[in-house]
């Protein structure tokens, strides 16, 4: 078939439409079960034979660098959405709501996003292309005086885990206790005259990253920890 070949074209939509489905049905699966799901459970969910998913997918780690990725572009476009919006702390704001209502709402991107128990270049793609906005945000809004000055890029992650980590505590008790403490972390993070120095400094670009490297969530398994 030539590459003008309308039968070569509907192959390859074919193709992107179940890598499409292989992704949002293992997005769907790991938001309950985390990294602990199978490739033939995701196919079962895709409605698509096994052998379709590890054509597109050999491996978990394949799967979970492609979420990843996946939730890295939400990320980024959330983010790009804040720097728009004209007041700086209603933009920060919104992005750590829906840093943590991401995080908080999918254990799967959660585990997959903060840990690199999964790794390949994965640490990379987050530093060039979305530390570099967070820390936009934060910064236009301690320049406007609404953020105080502790406060780091390097602690966006840490907000979602926190969030994420009630979400899993409580959920079958009460699902959106998460937000109560989001909005409770916010206050926290405004200036205001009188404060005091936070007890500990943020993490470094490095000391995140180890940190990262050193958190095995359990659905990770003991193959991940060896790594």
């Amino acid at each position: 078939m030539s590459a003008g070949d309308p039968e070569a074209a509907g192959l390859r939509k074919d193709a992107e439409r179940n890598r499409r489905r292989i992704i949002e049905a293992a997005r769907e699966l790991c938001a309950t079960r985390g990294l602990e799901a199978t490739l033939n459970e995701v196919a079962h969910h895709a409605n698509l034979g096994v052998g379709t998913v590890y054509r597109r997918f050999p491996t978990k780690d394949a799967l979970f660098e492609a979420i990843f990725r996946d939730g890295i572009d939400q990320l980024v476009v959330l983010a790009e959405t804040a720097l728009d919006a004209e007041d700086s702390w209603e933009g920060f704001a919104w992005f750590v709501w829906q840093l943590c209502e991401m995080t908080a709402t999918d254990r799967g991107l959660r585990e997959v996003v903060f840990s690199r128990a999964y790794c390949g270049g994965r640490v990379d793609a987050a530093r060039t292309e979305l530390h570099p906005r967070i820390s936009k945000l934060v910064e236009r809004a301690q320049r406007d005086g609404y953020l105080r000055p502790e406060v780091s890029a390097t602690d966006m992650p840490l907000l979602g885990l926190m969030a994420g980590t009630v979400s899993e505590y409580s959920g079958e008790v009460s699902a959106d206790l998460w937000r109560r403490y989001v909005a409770i972390l916010l206050q926290g993070m405004r200036s205001q005259q009188g404060l005091e120095q936070l007890p500990a400094g943020a993490l470094s670009q490095p000391e995140l990253e180890s940190a990262m490297h050193h958190w095995v969530p359990a659905g990770a398994g003991d193959s991940a920890q060896s790594r």
